[in-house]
C-alpha cells in the first residue's frame, strides 16, 4: 500500500470519528411547550412525589423519550424538569392525551386516571 493510500484511509477514519463525536454534543435549548434547559437532577429527585403507579407509568410510557431524570433524551422539547413552570395541569394532561410538538398522544393507550395522575405529578415539577 503507497503513503497516499494510507494516508487517505487515515483521512477518511479520521473524518468518521469526528463525525461520530459531533452528534454526541448536547441539543440547544429550544423553546417547544415542554422545552427547557437541562439541569443537573438525579433521579431520585426527578422522582420525587410520584406514587407508584406514576413511576410505574413513567417508566413504561414515558422514560424512552424524556428520561429517567425528567432531561429528555429526544431534544430540549422532551425536558420535564420544570414542565410545571410552563404549562397547568389541564395543559400537561391534554399533551399527554393528544400528543403533538413531535409527541405521540397516549389517549389510546394510557386510561385516564394514570394521564390525570402523571399531568398532577408533572404539573408540580417548577
Amino acid at each position: 500500500m503507497s503513503l497516499l493510500s494510507k494516508g487517505v484511509g487515515l483521512a477518511a477514519a479520521s473524518l468518521l470519528i469526528v463525525g461520530a463525536l459531533a452528534g454526541c454534543g448536547a441539543p440547544k435549548q429550544g423553546s417547544e411547550p415542554f422545552g427547557g434547559g437541562k439541569t443537573a437532577i438525579g433521579q431520585a429527585e426527578a422522582m420525587a412525589g410520584a406514587s407508584e403507579q406514576v413511576q410505574s407509568v413513567y417508566k413504561q410510557s414515558c422514560m424512552s423519550c424524556h428520561g429517567n431524570s425528567l432531561e429528555g433524551k429526544v431534544g430540549p422539547s422532551t425536558n420535564l424538569q420544570k414542565v410545571g413552570g410552563r404549562m397547568t395541569k389541564e395543559q400537561i394532561a391534554k399533551q399527554i392525551t393528544n400528543g403533538g410538538n413531535g409527541m405521540p398522544g397516549f389517549g389510546g393507550k394510557l386510561k385516564q386516571e394514570d394521564v390525570d395522575a402523571l399531568a398532577s405529578w408533572l404539573a408540580e415539577k417548577k
